[in-house]
């Protein structure tokens, strides 16, 4: 009995370290606030949302331009019309963060951007996610996302499930309960009537948590059902995953990226490369109980990624492009290494391929990327596998190894060039409409400066050759601030007001 009273006694005053931690985060960040003439972010969503209550009369505009650069958005097909719909996002220019909740429409076949305006709708919000159905003359359906501060050292999680109805052009807050919590980073995706929603984030900057959670919402019912797990394989927690339904009633999902403590004071990303089938008990009609079973692709090996951009399309294949990898190139330098790589999965043979479709140079001999992939595919598909050349570090988690994996070797991919198309970026939106696969925006980094696009690609799926540019890309369209300089007036002596914020790469994934 003492022995278990000191347990106790033990687990209190660990409980009690991480409050005073807490604390002193969280003192450390209202100081700071005040230092910026910030509003606390609770306020600033109470305030957004009073804005958007007041609006009262739907409108629509012609767009003489293009959305504003952005990444972090939504975009998906009209389900009946040839028109792409585009919401939230956000932008950083060096200095302060913005976060949208304009809505778009694009048409196709008149090449028209149309903004639409609709009382009340969804605030602001990036890292959320929408899709779109056919019932009742169309609908989108949004869940979750987050809200920057412009400062970004205050994040609000949203846990709020809204509806359009493309008929009406009209938003509706569904409120109902047992629903997920709030996050941001994960994914959703429909499939007979059902919204499934998996994974995700929260983070408020002062502590963090990666979800592995699965809810499934009804569309018939309009009530978040009780989802019953089975089975003692489940995938490990994150963010940023692709997510796909099977031709034979399977949910996939594979990849995704999440943070784990190393040492007191440090993180590390992990970019999960493992792949999973959600299997519901097919014993029973509509049952609501699922097992995860692990599930290995064929055919090309995919880099390990994360900020990957996914879609599935209607004739059994799920599209992803871009991403970015993080590699060490010394113990204290994180460096993001961007991808344009295409790849078509088919849900049916479970095969990858990748659609070469870029008209790179190529140079077997000397290609960084063709010289090692090999070596790195077979690296992310074991559990632990290393080589080395004494000047990068890859961290990779695969196939039921929730730790990661350290792989050392030189960099996979060439220097960015403005004619690759699209170029190398991660976050970006894609979807396929009428057998045409889309991408627009997204962001890319190079040295210190970050390139957040507003470019617009096409590819006719049927007959891939080539890209047709629709919005050329443009890597002037914004200015950046130089963050060293802008920030200099705004920290204490001794401290960098730059640790609070999220590095490049976890903007991304999440």
């Amino acid at each position: 009995m003492g022995k278990k009273n000191k347990n106790k006694k033990k687990g209190k005053g660990a409980e009690k370290t991480a409050m005073k931690t807490d604390k002193k985060l969280a003192a450390k960040q209202k100081k700071m606030l005040k230092k910026l003439e910030e509003t606390d972010i609770v306020e600033v969503i109470g305030r957004l949302e009073e804005e958007e209550a007041r609006i009262k009369i739907l409108s629509e505009e012609i767009c003489a331009t293009p959305p504003t650069p952005r990444s972090n958005f939504t975009l998906v097909a009209h389900p009946e019309k040839e028109e792409l719909i585009l919401f939230g996002g956000e932008f950083y220019n060096g200095q302060r963060v913005c976060v949208y909740n304009d809505l778009f429409f694009y048409n196709v076949n008149k090449n028209e951007w149309k903004q639409i305006r609709s009382p009340p709708g969804p605030a602001p919000r990036s890292g959320h996610q929408m899709v779109a159905v056919a019932t009742n003359c169309g609908q989108l359906w949004l869940f979750g996302g987050e809200y920057a501060s412009p400062s970004q050292l205050q994040f609000y999680h949203y846990k709020d499930l809204w509806m359009m109805s493309l008929k009406t052009r009209k938003w509706e807050k569904i409120t109902t309960s047992n629903g997920p919590s709030a996050r941001s980073g994960h994914r959703m995706i429909v499939f007979k009537k059902k919204l499934f929603v998996f994974g995700g984030f929260y983070d408020n900057n002062q502590s963090y948590n990666y979800f592995n959670d699965v809810h499934i919402f009804s569309l018939e019912s309009y009530t978040w059902l009780q989802v019953h797990i089975e089975g003692p394989v489940i995938p490990s927690p994150r963010s940023g995953c692709c997510m796909a339904s099977t031709p034979d009633g399977n949910i996939l999902v594979w990849g995704g990226y999440s943070k784990a403590k190393i040492k007191k004071d440090v993180d590390r990303g992990i970019t999960h490369t493992d792949m999973y089938f959600l299997i519901p008990n097919k014993s029973e009609q509509d049952s609501t109980k699922y097992k995860w079973i692990a599930a290995k692709s064929n055919g090309y090996k995919p880099l390990p990624l994360s900020g990957v951009s996914c879609t599935s399309a209607p004739n059994g294949m799920v599209y992803s492009f871009g991403g970015v990898m993080d590699v060490d190139e010394n113990e204290e330098d994180l460096h993001g290494q961007f991808g344009d790589d295409l790849l078509g999965l088919d849900l049916n043979s479970l095969t990858c391929h990748l659609i070469d479709i870029f008209k790179k140079k190529k140079i077997p001999s000397k290609h960084p990327k063709m010289c090692l992939h090999e070596t790195l595919s077979k690296a992310v598909n074991t559990t632990s596998a290393t080589t080395t050349d004494g000047t990068f570090t890859v961290r990779v988690a695969g196939p039921g190894v929730s730790a990661s994996t350290s792989l050392e070797m030189p960099s996979f991919f060439p220097n960015y060039k403005s004619d690759s198309l699209p170029s190398p970026r991660m976050n970006a939106g894609l979807c396929v409409c009428k057998g045409i696969l889309y991408v627009y925006g997204g962001l890319f980094e190079e040295d210190n400066k970050q390139y957040t696009f507003n470019d617009l690609y096409a590819l006719n799926l049927h007959k891939p050759i080539e890209w047709k540019v629709i919005i050329p890309n443009n890597m002037n369209v914004h200015d950046w601030v130089d963050s060293e300089s802008s920030d200099s007036d705004g920290e204490d002596d001794g401290e960098d007001s730059g640790e609070e914020t999220k590095s490049e790469s976890e903007m991304e994934t999440e």
